[in-house]
């Protein structure tokens, strides 16, 4: 179980990185711009990768709770949509694109498993969306497949473009 000091700097780490990225992220400005020293994130994470394991964990779980909120039935993909392309959420969707990208090219180290475990994550939500009859069926595999790579597309166009009428025009 992490310490209260523990969860407040890993608080205030991923309220920094959302702003400033995590991939080129050295721990002495990070510690200098919350409060803290490399000696301590050190000691409380083990390692520079520990700490970018602790926030990969800390925005997955942003991410499942986003999911959990969504709900299933009709209308899934919309609400989802209308959720990813609200422009609150960019700082946190950037994140999770550059650890998602990261994951696919460094597929060692702190990034492991975490694009596999996204995809999963958002097709588990999909398939609670659709009819019990279609779920277990490879046509309910590829039509979630295919709503899954039409949502990330459309997040990939709108953080690239911002233009969030055009994206959502065509979803819609």
């Amino acid at each position: 179980m992490p310490s209260a000091r523990e969860t407040e700097l890993l608080e205030a780490a991923y309220r920094y990185v959302l702003t400033h990225g995590l991939a080129d992220v050295s721990l002495r400005p990070l510690a200098a711009a919350i409060g803290s020293s490399t000696r301590v994130l050190l000691y409380l994470f083990g390692s520079k990768e520990g700490l970018v394991r602790a926030l990969l964990a800390r925005a997955r779980a942003d991410e499942l709770a986003l999911l959990a909120d969504i709900g299933a039935g009709p209308g899934v993909v919309a609400r989802l949509w209308e959720w990813l392309s609200a422009p609150a959420h960019r700082p946190l969707l950037t994140l999770w694109l550059e650890a998602y990208a990261r994951s696919l090219v460094e597929p060692d180290g702190p990034w492991a498993g975490f694009a596999r475990a996204t995809v999963h994550d958002w097709l588990e939500v999909l398939r609670a969306s659709q009819p019990v009859d279609v779920r277990d069926t490879p046509a309910g595999l590829a039509a979630r497949t295919r709503e899954l790579a039409l949502l990330r597309g459309a997040l990939l166009d709108l953080l690239a473009t911002g233009d969030g009428e055009r994206v959502s025009s065509a979803l819609a």
